[in-house]
């Protein structure tokens, strides 16, 4: 009769603990394959086509957005092409991994496969781990991956968003002294020097763009690899900000936010008015040489800018 009742009892116990661990499966998670290639490649650093020797991701500075949901399992592949000359790895700052096992550098022609599972909802940095990571950084080894909330309900819903990614321009690229001296000589958004200022530049053709009233929404990116940001918007206010992109970490009515390097947060704009804004890092230096991106509040605003494809806007 004991034996019979601790046999029940095992099996209840079982059934209970297996019940537990579907149930702490989400229903609603998926798994979003990435696939990212790691390329040599020149660049243009402003908009008047001055080529720049990057490394990139994908061919592009900054690499593509990863956007997922929390709970998704994120399946990612890194390819080291061929004809590479250096080792290159990837760190996504939103994953919970080994660091030795998974952020490993790989050598040209080797491929890096390892998944985790998006845990926390945010906006967070990606970027080459491989050694010297300062020089890979700076070089345009770098991203954004967003994890959009679960609950949809957890923040106002955005009219429009926009993925802007601070980093630094050092002349020489082979240069790393001047880069641990911290010696750059400009900071851009998404890459590019005023890439979206027509003030300080007259050949910039892009900016953001948004209708009054609309709440839009900016992912935002230091990768660094040195420099804070001071992240402020002329001539207005953030009505939110939200610190690492959490929409639990909130704050509101802020002048400016303070986003240190391999860091990201997410701010709500809202203007009452028609007319231009300025976004800029308020370390002055810095904006002064290319942390400047406009954004235009109009009626007439391009319905597909902030949407889709211009999220990130080339």
């Amino acid at each position: 009769m004991k034996k019979l009742k601790c046999s029940v009892l095992s099996n209840a116990l079982f059934a209970a603990l297996t019940a537990i661990s579907i149930q702490s499966t989400p229903v609603w998670a998926k798994t979003v394959k990435v696939t990212l290639h790691a390329e040599e490649v020149d660049q243009p650093i402003d908009n008047k086509g001055t080529m720049y020797k990057t490394w990139t991701f994908d061919g592009k500075v900054p690499g593509p957005l990863v956007r997922v949901t929390e709970g998704d399992t994120v399946d990612f592949t890194l390819i080291n092409d061929k004809n590479n000359k250096n080792s290159h790895a990837m760190d996504f700052h939103a994953a919970q991994v080994d660091v030795v096992k998974d952020y490993g550098s790989i050598k040209p022609g080797e491929t890096k496969h390892y998944t985790f599972q998006a845990n926390y909802p945010g906006v967070w940095f990606y970027h080459c781990g491989a050694d010297p990571m300062i020089q890979h950084i700076a070089r345009g080894m770098f991203g954004a991956i967003i994890v959009d909330p679960k609950d949809t309900k957890a923040w106002p819903k955005a009219d429009r968003e926009y993925v802007l990614i601070q980093s630094e321009l050092y002349s020489n690229p082979d240069d790393k002294d001047a880069m641990m001296q911290n010696k750059w000589t400009n900071v851009m958004f998404n890459g590019g020097i005023f890439k979206y200022d027509p003030v300080h530049d007259p050949a910039a053709t892009r900016w953001l763009q948004a209708k009054p009233g609309e709440r839009v929404r900016i992912y935002f990116v230091n990768a660094g690899p040195n420099e804070f940001s001071s992240f402020h918007p002329i001539a207005a206010i953030w009505d939110a900000v939200y610190h690492s992109g959490n929409p639990k970490n909130v704050e509101h009515g802020l002048q400016t936010f303070v986003v240190g390097p391999g860091d990201a947060s997410t701010f709500d704009l809202i203007s009452p008015v028609e007319g231009a804004n300025a976004i800029v890092t308020h370390s002055l230096k810095a904006a002064l040489t290319g942390a400047i991106a406009v954004i235009m509040f109009s009626n007439d605003a391009d319905p597909k800018m902030g949407h889709g494809e211009q999220i990130l806007i080339r």
